[in-house]
C-alpha cells in the first residue's frame, strides 16, 4: 500500500482497520482465482432436500457363518440369515429334502419340510423363539418354543433343522446332517 501524505506534508499512516480490510480483500481475490482451466461442463443440479429411497434390499441384521446365502444349505449343512421366502433342496438319509421358508418377518418364521413321503411344518413368533425339526428315515418331529441360543448338533441318522426368529425381519436358519 503506497504511503500517502496529508495536506500538511506529513506522512499518513494506515490504521489497523485499513490494513485488515486491505488484507481481507487481497485474500478474497486470491481465493477466487484458480489455476485450473474453466470447466465447460454443465453445472450439476443441487442435491434434493429429501433423501432418496434405497433401491437395494436391506441386509440381514443377524450375522451367520454362511451369510445370507440360502444356497449354502444345498449340501445339508449351513447357518444362514434369512430375510425372505426361499426353498432349498438337499440329500438326507431318507432321500431328498425340500426345505421351504414360507414367511419371515419381525420376530417371525414359518417353514415347511418335505422328505420322502412325509412333511412337517414349523413356525413361531416372538423374541427369542424358534423351532427344531428332526428328520429321520422313518419319521420327523418338530418342537417350537424359546431358544437358548445353542446351535443344533449332528445326530446319527437324522437331519436337524433349527429356525430362530430375529429382529428386523431376519431369522437364523441352521441345517445339520449326519
Amino acid at each position: 500500500m503506497p504511503n500517502r501524505t496529508t495536506r500538511n506534508g506529513e506522512r499518513h499512516r494506515p490504521t489497523l482497520a485499513t490494513l485488515l480490510a486491505t488484507l481481507t480483500a487481497t485474500l478474497s481475490l486470491t481465493a477466487c482465482g484458480s489455476s485450473h482451466p474453466a470447466d465447460d461442463s454443465p453445472a450439476s443440479p443441487a442435491s434434493p432436500a429429501t433423501p432418496q429411497p434405497r433401491t437395494e434390499a436391506p441386509g440381514p441384521s443377524i450375522s451367520a457363518a454362511d451369510g445370507a446365502d440360502i444356497g449354502a444349505c444345498a449340501d445339508g449343512n449351513c447357518e444362514v440369515a434369512v430375510t425372505r421366502p426361499a426353498t432349498v433342496r438337499f440329500q438326507a438319509p431318507g432321500g431328498t429334502v425340500a426345505l421351504s421358508i414360507a414367511e419371515v418377518g419381525q420376530e417371525k418364521i414359518e417353514y415347511e419340510v418335505k422328505s420322502g413321503n412325509g412333511q412337517t411344518k414349523g413356525g413361531t413368533t416372538g423374541a427369542g423363539q424358534g423351532c427344531v425339526t428332526a428328520l429321520r428315515e422313518n419319521g420327523s418331529g418338530t418342537s417350537c418354543g424359546g431358544m437358548s441360543g445353542t446351535r443344533p448338533s449332528a445326530r446319527p441318522g437324522a437331519v436337524v433343522i433349527q429356525a430362530s426368529t430375529g429382529p428386523d425381519g431376519t431369522a437364523l436358519l441352521h441345517v445339520v446332517t449326519p
